[in-house]
């Protein structure tokens, strides 16, 4: 099947929906699905702002529409909201193509948090770019329950995957930090919730890995954490099995890679009861949820790193291909 992809984040952003996307066509194209990705290094663009690696495509429904045809793709797949989905339902819908699309994050929760804007209103423009879509693709069950009852309707579960051979258990860095270490791992701003880890009671070493807009203003408020920037590959993963625990603040996100690649790791998650950590987390065996994070963080210590990483094994790229596959639209008819 040959499968066209539209999206708004992809290579050289990282974070969790390209890692997502990237591994999902590289699953696809292994399988010996044609896939052509449609993505912002194919237009002139401008700097997401307060987000800047995030590049908006401008203008892009005419070259979008070329590619597109080009291509003839006989299923459509629109990963983002952004101005590249935008064209790619435009382009499907002026034509009578089915298409499926995907919520990959909590888009109205990250805009209030940073101006405001009430969560109702983009729940309803978000709600409206859905509705034409064969299929919705979420990722947990919370995050499907939400939105149904925020009026959502042709959910798809489309759940993730994790690189146990990366993230495994291992020897940790050498690196002089006091034990036990608490870390982060993720993007630094405002909506991870980053403020609500660091202020927290707890003996050792806290560790930030990662950067963004966040980092100064916190590096700054909080001198006593250790702040190491982006890590990639190898690096990381030495970086996931060389905590006590991994204390996952946000309650903004719809799944949290980083959750499953801390397990893989044999690193227990200390987290708030909320969307992504209830659906990833096996409370008393992969991690602890509790409204109290220091309790939670506390508490992770004392689970058994084997038993932490099983919980991780669950979880397989290939098993989430083939649900992505599941939920396609083909189209019959030439795209072109």
């Amino acid at each position: 099947m040959r499968i066209l992809l539209a999206t708004d984040a992809w290579t050289p952003q990282v974070n969790g929906v390209v890692i997502t996307l990237g591994r999902t066509v590289r699953e696809l194209q292994a399988a010996g699905h044609p896939v052509e990705v449609i993505g912002p290094d194919r237009f002139r663009t401008l700097p997401c702002p307060s987000y800047p690696e995030i590049r908006l495509a401008i203008a892009p429904f005419r070259r979008f529409a070329a590619l597109a045809s080009a291509f003839v793709p006989d299923t459509v797949h629109v990963a983002t909201e952004g101005p590249i989905g935008l064209a790619a339902r435009r382009w499907c819908l002026s034509r009578g193509l089915a298409f499926t699309t995907a919520y990959h994050t909590r888009f109205p929760e990250y805009v209030h948090a940073r101006v405001r804007l009430p969560v109702g209103l983009t729940y309803g423009w978000l709600r409206r770019f859905h509705a034409p879509a064969g299929a919705v693709m979420v990722a947990t069950r919370s995050i499907h329950d939400d939105l149904r009852a925020r009026g959502f309707r042709k959910l798809a579960m489309w759940s993730r995957g994790v690189d146990t051979d990366v993230f495994r258990p291992g020897p940790r860095l050498d690196n002089g930090w006091r034990a036990p270490v608490f870390m982060y791992v993720g993007r630094v701003a405002v909506e991870k919730n980053l403020d609500a880890f660091l202020r927290l009671d707890l003996p050792g070493t806290k560790v930030v890995v990662g950067d963004g807009p966040q980092r100064a203003e916190l590096q700054s408020r909080h001198p006593q954490a250790v702040f190491t920037g982006a890590k990639h590959g190898e690096e990381l993963a030495a970086h996931f099995r060389s905590a006590d625990v991994f204390v996952f603040p946000s309650r903004t996100d719809t799944f949290g890679l980083v959750l499953l690649e801390a397990m893989a790791s044999g690193t227990p998650v200390a987290a708030y009861p909320v969307a992504g950590p209830i659906d990833v987390v096996v409370p008393g065996r992969s991690g602890v949820l509790d409204e109290n994070l220091q309790a939670a963080a506390l508490a992770a210590r004392a689970l058994d790193r084997g038993v932490v990483r099983d919980c991780a094994l669950e979880y397989s790229w290939q098993r989430a291909t083939a649900q992505f596959l599941r939920n396609l639209r083909p189209n019959h008819a030439s795209a072109a």
